[in-house]
């Protein structure tokens, strides 16, 4: 498959302080690529130097080959980027700042007003297009955000925390809209903390912290790696800690304990829920078993640490 985006040995300091550490990443042309990290993990700091609006120490970012510093003009008209904040005008009316973006980038006439057309009934938002910006709602404006991202019909767009803020109506109908573009086609690279947003748009996840990739794959690919032979909950009466304790003596297996309930999880290989029952016979009653999903949630902190760090 054809790549859309790629960096390689990407790296960017500031000062003393390492922010992007030789990342490397390859995005397929057609994929969704959720990139998720921590505060101060390098993500805005990539994203900069994937639009080029910051220069990297080292390393390259090519979009379809073009190099962003090398061939600014043809990789940066690939790109549609849309940032955290809301860069837009207040005093236009939705249809005028996409008219302004538009000419921004060439279009005139008859394809610029078609092309506003279209992506108004994209987010959704035709019936409200001659109406002024300052007027909309936070998550209408991340919507129009959205659209003068893509009006320069971009292969590929770049979304960073594209549903901050918005209200869950808003926030459902951002995704609906990333979901439809990438059905069509579209490259899409988005950012988000917001991890059942990931895990339902996109088709692969990088987990970067400390300006590396930790980890990468599809989303049932990471949340494999807590509990790669399988996790179960057990809920039980009688005493929980003993319970622990007799499961906790098996070889391979790990187990946490929370009010009645525990955790069991084991490594590649065979079940161990036979092995587990047959631990707790005659310590605990087994009132209910129930197989567990791994969440993308567990994987990020796992990966990351769970300490609040900015």
């Amino acid at each position: 498959m054809r790549t859309a985006l790629e960096c390689e040995g990407l790296t960017k300091r500031y000062g003393g302080l390492l922010a992007v550490d030789g990342l490397k990443l390859c995005v397929a042309q057609g994929e969704a690529y959720g990139l998720l990290g921590p505060n101060g993990s390098g993500k805005s700091t990539t994203i900069g130097m994937i639009v080029g609006v910051l220069a990297p120490d080292s390393g390259i970012a090519r979009v379809h080959g073009h190099d962003v510093w090398r061939q600014p003009r043809q990789a940066k008209g690939l790109v549609g980027y849309v940032p955290q904040e809301v860069a837009l005008y207040p005093d236009l009316t939705g249809r005028e700042n996409l008219r302004y973006f538009g000419r921004l980038f060439g279009l005139r006439g008859r394809r610029l007003a078609e092309r506003v057309s279209a992506l108004l009934d994209v987010v959704g938002l035709a019936d409200r297009a001659d109406q002024l910006l300052g007027t909309y709602s936070g998550g209408m404006q991340r919507r129009i955000n959205i659209a003068a991202g893509l009006v320069h019909e971009p292969s590929v767009l770049i979304l960073d925390e594209p549903t901050v803020g918005v209200d869950p109506q808003s926030r459902n109908a951002i995704l609906e809209s990333v979901q439809r573009l990438v059905a069509d086609g579209m490259t899409v690279l988005y950012t988000s903390h917001y991890m059942e947003e990931v895990e339902k748009v996109c088709d692969r996840v990088g987990v970067i912290d400390h300006g590396r990739i930790l980890a990468e794959g599809t989303p049932e690919e990471l949340m494999g790696m807590l509990a790669p032979g399988g996790r179960t909950e057990i809920e039980v009466e009688g005493d929980v800690r003993a319970a622990e304790a007799a499961v906790a003596a098996l070889a391979g297996v790990t187990v946490t304990a929370h009010r009645s309930r525990l955790l069991i999880a084991w490594g590649e290989g065979a079940d161990r829920l036979a092995d587990v029952l047959r631990a707790l016979d005659g310590v605990v009653t087994v009132v209910r078993t129930e197989a567990v999903r791994p969440t993308l949630e567990e994987v990020f902190l796992q990966l990351t640490g769970t300490s609040l760090r900015d």
